[in-house]
């Protein structure tokens, strides 16, 4: 996974100085609720119905064991010794006290991780596909290309104050989307042209909300050094022309809806003459150290067939039942990819304890490389698990509530937090969720 270098620590280290002098003043009274606003929720901080809401930033949902476990200690410490998983692969803590926001920062700063951007009219965290790397059928891995997304995207000086939030996702798999690609402001599609060359299928204008609508195709096909050039352009387009005047409308689905696909195409086109093959043009330099951090990790090599496993699964029904549902196969022989459920009947989907967050670290330790992936349907994945750790994995997650054998059915539902913490929610979705469940 991507590693800070020493100037991507001191961007956040300074941030974390910065918003605690912010809140000091706020709390003393020298900043106005007003002032505060913007402040606080470029660091990931909403003030929710009953207490603040902080929300931290899991870019294309990858974490480590070490990070893991910081988290725990946070809930533990600052929290009601709980977290929540959210839809965009971010981790929420649901009830800490103001003045401790910048003490939980300040921690997070000490495992390469932060908040900047998961809040506000800016551009949100990347998504990806939680196979990423590891599944057959993907064309390449596509978290390079979300980490490049992720450095231009930080304290990007133009796009701090869009008419609304902006949300990328990137895909490179044919024939599975579980990143939703088409439902975001700005879906990307990695493909190759027909003479080999790598590049992206670029899709702008879906998302849910009030107005769902399916994200329409505006660039064929992308030459992949032309990458943040083209996203540039995109967003300044938005910029100048979304709607500020109705938050209801605001967003680049509106835009594109009201201009017409083609119409809007042309403006990015149009606007991006004036900066493609600028100084935002990608090197082969600059994607090859991106991708020196995404490097397989050290399999061992086995044989795919395993006769322990299949007896195991013979002679165990519910074992058999969470590995036809909760295990996929993975690219290297002999490892299996597994998908740890957070969505126990009874409990608010996405939710995790501390103790389980400890509990994820540890597996994580043991069976995988000690890496962690959280997803977009509120679940967690162990990417690398030996076939032949399969059985004790399982019997460890049920005891820990990860082995509820429901993936991809109606009880694996996603779920916001709601009316139950939210001040903009019109209804309690937890309870609903329950109810459906």
């Amino acid at each position: 996974m991507y590693q800070y270098n020493n100037y991507d620590q001191q961007i956040v280290d300074e941030r974390v100085a910065q918003f605690k002098d912010q809140t000091e003043r706020y709390l003393k009274g020298e900043l106005t609720e007003e002032q505060f606003l913007p402040l606080r929720l470029q660091n990931g901080l909403y003030v929710q119905r009953y207490a603040p809401m902080l929300r931290v930033a899991v870019p294309y949902g990858l974490l480590s064991s070490q990070q893991v476990r910081k988290l725990a200690h946070i809930a533990r410490t600052y929290d009601k010794g709980y977290a929540h998983i959210s839809t965009r692969t971010n981790v929420q803590f649901n009830w800490p006290e103001l003045k401790d926001v910048p003490a939980i920062l300040a921690e997070l700063a000490t495992v390469q991780m932060h908040a900047i951007q998961t809040s506000g009219n800016c551009i949100r965290n990347t998504t990806t596909d939680q196979f990423a790397g590891v599944v057959d059928g993907e064309l390449v891995d596509p978290r390079p290309y979300c980490e490049i997304i992720r450095q231009w995207s930080t304290f990007h000086p133009e796009f701090a104050f869009l008419p609304r939030k902006f949300k990328i996702a990137v895909n490179s798999h044919d024939s599975d989307d579980r990143a939703a690609t088409l439902l975001h402001d700005i879906g990307i599609k990695i493909k190759r042209n027909s003479q080999g060359e790598l590049g992206f299928a670029v899709y702008v204008g879906g998302g849910l909300g009030r107005t769902p609508i399916v994200a329409s195709l505006v660039k064929e096909f992308l030459p992949e050094k032309d990458l943040l050039t083209y996203l540039d352009a995109v967003l300044r387009v938005y910029n100048l022309n979304g709607r500020r005047d109705n938050k209801y409308k605001a967003r680049i689905k509106i835009l594109v809806k009201a201009l017409g696909v083609g119409a809007f195409a042309k403006l990015v086109d149009d606007e991006w003459q004036h900066i493609k093959g600028g100084p935002g043009t990608l090197t082969d330099n600059e994607i090859n150290r991106i991708k020196g951090h995404f490097q397989p990790p050290a399999y061992e090599i086995l044989e795919n067939e395993n006769t322990e496993l299949e007896q195991q699964l013979k002679d165990n029904k519910a074992f058999s039942s969470w590995y036809g549902r909760n295990v996929n196969t993975h690219k290297v022989s002999g490892y299996s990819i597994v998908t740890l459920t957070l969505k126990k009947l009874g409990t608010p989907p996405g939710d995790i304890t501390d103790s389980q967050l400890d509990k994820v670290a540890e597996l994580a330790d043991k069976y995988s490389f000690s890496e962690i992936r959280s997803t977009h349907e509120q679940n967690l994945v162990l990417a690398d698990v030996k076939k032949s750790d399969l059985f004790d994995l399982w019997q460890e997650a049920k005891k820990a509530g990860f082995a509820t054998p429901n993936l991809g059915l109606l009880t694996d539902m996603i779920c916001c937090p709601g009316g139950d913490f939210c001040a903009l929610a019109n209804a309690k979705s937890i309870p609903v969720a329950e109810a459906l469940q």
